[in-house]
């Protein structure tokens, strides 16, 4: 990834995308920064990048979709109804996210119920 500079970029199809991963998936995300810019082919799925988390999409849908919107656990939990372990235990696969459950949260998250299940 580029270096943060004091010049402006004067390529109009580049831009500068800060993210903030874990440590340990960082060099993943460089190594699927890289692979994009150097290839012609431009569709990646999760899965191509962080094979590690194939199986655990839903929990990490809804914690991504949580972070999204700025909420934390607490504050998602009161809009949708439910005790904050409850969204815990969601994201780390320890609870099964259901339909209704996962209807409430596309509601307040703004996104389709069925990214959840």
């Amino acid at each position: 990834m580029q270096e943060p500079t004091k010049k402006h970029h004067t390529d109009n199809d580049m831009i500068t995308l800060r993210l903030k991963v874990h440590r340990e998936n960082a060099a993943k995300v460089e190594a699927f920064a890289r692979n994009i810019e150097a290839d012609e082919e431009r569709t990646y799925t999760i899965a191509d990048v962080f094979p590690d988390l194939i199986d655990k999409g839903k929990t990490i849908a809804l914690r991504a979709y949580r972070t999204r919107e700025d909420l934390t656990q607490r504050e998602l939990a009161v809009k949708v109804g439910i005790p904050q372990r409850h969204i815990s235990e969601m994201e780390t696969g320890k609870r099964v996210i259901g339909k209704e459950m996962a209807k409430r949260f596309g509601k307040v998250l703004g996104v389709d119920y069925r990214a959840l299940l």
